[in-house]
Parts: structure tokens; C-alpha cells; sequence
């Protein structure tokens, strides 16, 4: 059995700059307040310290549960912080999924470089866990249960009592005299992992004493296995995969069995925080998107996103398109906003638009109406944007966010793709080149797109 004393912490912090700020997730109940109480137990680490209370206004107690939670961090001598979230279920979601997606958002929000997030889960939230994931047919990712350390926001998140009884954490709170609050929710077995508190992994542990122990034994294996094939995965990924635009090629993937086929892709999602698409979907996709024509654009909708195919690329895009703001380009200024994610520029060059034309004229930003044309420097005749696009390889979707830029009523510039030969000029340091960028991440509705 692993001794639950202040040492615990000090290994788990083993890895953390000694300047961190030690963020502690207080819910109140006994696992945290044991959690809390070791840590404060360490002298050199009380300063560091910052119990948070996660208020998710679902319970009558809340507001006394804070207040307890407070009341107990002053008498520990650190620091103590409330954080109000809005846990209600959004459409599809359970109560449990708001609920802990509410919290972690928010102390991912907290997190600071360095900083630590340490939780209390022990041996039989483990458990628990793994039961679930098998529960809900999951592969190896899932059945390998929490990690005990793992990225986090901007810090790392830690937890401590990973492989610690729950006995020996109520032994601990009874031999400390530790008071704690208890979630009354905790005993309806409405909730999955409730009713496997509550109903099954009693009767289990009366057949099997040890299951917590040996369930996270196996656990442990899976995350090996999961690790070995994931560093596959990778090796497989890479000459599939187009970091310029985040997509994979298609006449690639397809050279590898469909089981390789189905690791790349998850590989891919994991890789661009996305929400793992089912298996009668990954079957979907394989059958009616990679095997499509060549000249087909077949997509697959998921709940958070969609995959899509476009020549030879498998691309994954938001579920919804963005809008263009459109208008005159005020003078003086460098930048358009177009929307959440880019914005036209307007940088120095010596070829590109003159200088002094674009001072005197006024610009526009318009969107496509169909059917413009544009005749190019050093190309015969005048070209449709239809063509042009499909030349360049631009797929359909992203045509309609593509700005016109219009000097004095005439099209000047296709996004930062092409310039008019009406405009183009070569002159040191007397043009301006128009660029289209992407804005910071913060400003982006899908940062897994850029």
C-alpha cells in the first residue's frame, strides 16, 4: 500500500519548478481535504499554495460549501479562491460531461506557465474510470484510465493519491480529525458513476478485495500499449500529413491497411483537439469519403466538426462557416478584419500595388457575387476566379471567405492571391503587397483549422 504521507506530494511536485504556484482543486469532500491537508503539511510549499472551490451553483449547499472550504483553507494557512462556472448541460450532453467540462475549463483558465493543478482522484475513481471506458467500448486511450501527470492549459495537472486507496484516505481524515463536507448527489445513482459507486463495484470488491488494485495494474498496461502504438502512429502520420494546412493526403493514407488507416486518422483528431469520431463513423468515413471519386466532395458531420474531402486532401473544418466583414478600408490603416480568424495586410514591397495609388484611391473590401475576372501580370487574356481557384487548388469553402480588394470600383486584388495587372508596379520600397493572415488563436473560433 502507498503511504499516505506529506512525502506523496513532494514526489509529485518532483518535476516542478520550485517557483510554481501550486493550484489545489477543494471541492470540500474528504479526498480534496486530505489532498489539501498534506500539501499544507509542507511548510516550504504553504505560500505557493491555492485551494479552489469550483461553485457550479448546482446544489443548495454551494454557497456553505464554499464558505467551509475557505474557512478551512485560513486554517491551513494558504491561499483560497472561488470560481463560478455555468455547469448547465448544453444539447447531448450529460450533467456529469457540463459539470466537469464547466470546471476544467475553468481551472484550465487559471493555469499560468509552470503553474500546477493538483486533484485527488485515488485508486477507485481509477477504477471507476476504466469500468466506464470499457462500459462505453472504448480502445486502449480509454481503458489506459487517467494518467497521473499531463499537460494542463498552460501548467501541468497532477494527481498524487493516483495509486492510494480510498480506505487509506479515510483512515487518514479520521486519524487527522479532518471535517469535511459530503455531496448528498453522491448517493443517487442516477449518474453512471454513481451507480457504480453506490451498486456495483461493492458487490465486485466482496468477490474481488484487490479489483481496485489490479484494475489499475492493467490500466498501467494499456497506457503502455497505448504509448508504443501512438509513437506508431505518429511515424505512420508523418508522411501523410500536410502541417501547411493540418490535412492529411489521401492516395497516401489509402496505401495502409485499413486498421493503420484508422490509427492515422485518430492519431490526426487527437493531434488537432478533436472530439473522436465513433467507430460506425471512422467506418463511414473510410467507405464513403476516402473511397470517393477523386472529383467528389463527400463530408462527414460530426457533432463538433466535419471531414471533408477536396482533390486529395482529407481536411476537418468547424461545422458551420465563418461570415466576411466587407467595406471601406479606412485610410492610415494596415489591417482589415475580416472575421474571427484572418484579416487583410498591407505591407511594403517593391512589387505590388503603387504607393501612391493606393493613398489616393478608395478601397474596398468586397465578397464574391460570381462570375469576376481578372486579368494577371504576365499572362494572356482575362481569368474567371472560378478557374483561378480550382488552379490553385483552393477548395469550395474557403473560396466564399476569399476577399476582393477594389480600388476606385475596380477589382485590384483577389484576396493575397492575386493582383490585377491594371496595378501591379515594380518600384523600390514604393508598393504595398496584400496579404491575407491569420489572426491569434484567441481570435479564432476553431484553433485546430490554422
Amino acid at each position: 500500500m502507498v503511504g499516505l504521507t506529506p512525502e506523496l506530494i513532494i514526489a509529485a511536485l518532483a518535476p516542478t519548478p520550485p517557483t510554481a504556484r501550486i493550484i489545489i482543486g477543494y471541492s470540500g469532500g474528504v479526498d480534496s481535504h486530505v489532498l489539501l491537508h498534506l500539501a499544507a503539511a509542507i511548510l516550504l510549499l504553504r505560500e505557493r499554495i491555492t485551494a479552489v472551490y469550483v461553485h457550479h451553483g448546482l446544489q443548495v449547499q454551494a454557497g456553505q460549501w464554499a464558505a467551509h472550504c475557505q474557512q478551512t483553507a485560513a486554517h491551513l494557512a494558504v491561499g483560497f479562491q472561488v470560481l463560478h462556472v455555468n455547469a448547465q448541460p448544453q444539447p447531448g450532453e450529460s450533467p456529469e460531461e457540463a459539470a466537469r467540462n464547466a470546471r476544467y475549463t475553468a481551472l484550465k483558465a487559471l493555469l499560468a506557465k509552470d503553474d500546477v493543478l493538483l486533484v485527488a482522484q485515488h485508486r477507485e475513481d481509477q477504477l471507476e474510470t476504466v469500468l466506464l471506458q470499457l462500459f462505453r467500448g472504448s480502445g486502449l486511450r480509454g481503458l489506459s484510465g487517467m494518467p497521473e501527470r499531463m499537460a494542463f492549459g498552460e501548467g501541468v495537472l497532477v494527481r498524487p493519491l493516483l495509486a492510494v486507496a480510498k480506505q487509506a484516505i479515510a483512515d487518514y481524515a479520521d486519524r487527522h480529525g479532518l471535517v469535511w463536507v459530503e455531496d448528498p448527489s453522491n448517493q443517487h445513482s442516477d449518474y453512471d458513476r454513481n451507480f457504480l459507486r453506490n451498486e456495483i463495484v461493492p458487490l465486485l470488491k466482496r468477490r474481488w478485495p484487490a479489483l481496485d488494485k489490479t484494475v489499475a495494474r492493467s490500466a498501467g498496461h494499456c497506457a503502455e500499449a497505448e504509448a508504443v502504438l501512438s509513437d506508431l502512429a505518429g511515424r505512420l502520420a508523418a508522411p501523410v500529413f500536410n502541417p501547411a494546412d493540418q490535412t492529411l493526403t489521401i492516395s497516401r493514407l489509402l496505401a495502409y491497411s485499413e486498421a493503420e488507416q484508422k490509427r492515422v486518422i485518430r492519431h490526426w483528431l487527437q493531434g488537432l483537439h478533436v472530439k473522436m469520431p465513433s467507430q460506425k463513423l471512422l467506418a463511414h468515413l473510410q467507405t464513403e469519403v476516402l473511397a470517393a471519386r477523386p472529383d467528389a466532395s463527400p463530408v462527414v458531420a460530426i457533432a463538433d466538426y466535419c471531414l471533408r474531402r477536396y482533390q486529395d486532401k482529407l481536411y476537418c473544418l468547424p461545422p458551420h462557416s465563418l461570415s466576411l466583414a466587407t467595406g471601406v478600408w479606412p485610410q492610415g490603416q494596415a489591417a482589415f478584419v475580416l472575421n474571427a480568424r484572418q484579416c487583410l495586410q498591407c505591407v511594403p514591397a517593391s512589387t505590388g500595388i503603387a504607393l501612391a495609388v493606393w493613398q489616393q484611391s478608395c478601397v474596398e473590401v468586397r465578397a464574391r457575387q460570381g462570375g469576376e475576372k481578372i486579368r494577371l501580370p504576365h499572362r494572356q487574356g482575362r481569368h474567371s476566379l472560378k478557374k483561378l481557384f480550382q488552379e490553385a487548388g483552393i477548395p469550395p469553402w474557403e473560396r466564399e471567405l476569399v476577399p476582393l480588394v477594389y480600388l476606385d470600383g475596380q477589382l485590384a486584388a483577389v484576396g493575397g492571391y492575386w493582383l490585377a495587372a491594371e496595378f501591379y508596379c515594380q518600384s523600390e520600397n514604393a508598393c504595398l503587397r496584400i496579404c491575407l493572415s491569420k489572426l491569434p488563436k484567441a481570435h479564432d473560433e476553431m484553433a485546430f483549422v490554422d
